[in-house]
């Protein structure tokens, strides 16, 4: 089974977790990003998968032609993070594919979770880690969003 299309139909109860006293069932790696569309103007909440990287945090988006919320960030732009059952203001953007950032992130979370790849396409490895072929798919299947909350963002 496809695990996006089955996290769309259970979005609903993972946010309703994430806003409760229960959030800590589901919080470790997810969190609820609230997102305002450039176009719209309308603002909502989705549950994402992340990891903090010091006071930074990456959001990687699996099959990101599917998904539309990533694209509010192809220009740095405010968000909201609810982790742990706190509001985190702050900015996020999309992480270029041919940076370091990129190769990082997702080589963290492989090494982490190698089962995960899978939902990106491909099967990693962690004796050999992420291969060239391998970052060249990720840059036109995945997405990378970086978000800085608003106190360490410097400028």
């Amino acid at each position: 089974m496809d695990l996006d299309r089955l996290m769309t139909r259970v979005n609903p109860v993972v946010v309703g977790l994430l806003r409760s006293p229960l959030h800590r069932l589901l919080g470790a790696g997810l969190c609820l990003i609230t997102v305002t569309g450039r176009r719209s103007g309308r603002s909502y909440t989705i549950p994402v998968g992340y990891q903090r990287d010091g006071e930074r945090f990456w959001i990687l988006v699996s099959k990101a032609r599917r998904k539309n919320w990533w694209r509010n960030f192809l220009d740095p732009a405010p968000a909201e993070l609810r982790l742990s059952g706190a509001q985190v203001p702050g900015m996020a953007w999309v992480v270029e594919p041919e940076s370091f950032e990129f190769r990082k992130a997702f080589e963290r979370t492989f090494l982490r979770l190698p089962w995960l790849g899978r939902t990106f396409g491909l099967v990693y490895d962690r004796r050999t880690g992420l291969r060239d072929d391998q970052i060249l798919h990720l840059a036109r299947e995945a997405v990378l969003v970086q978000f800085e909350p608003a106190m360490t963002r410097s400028s």
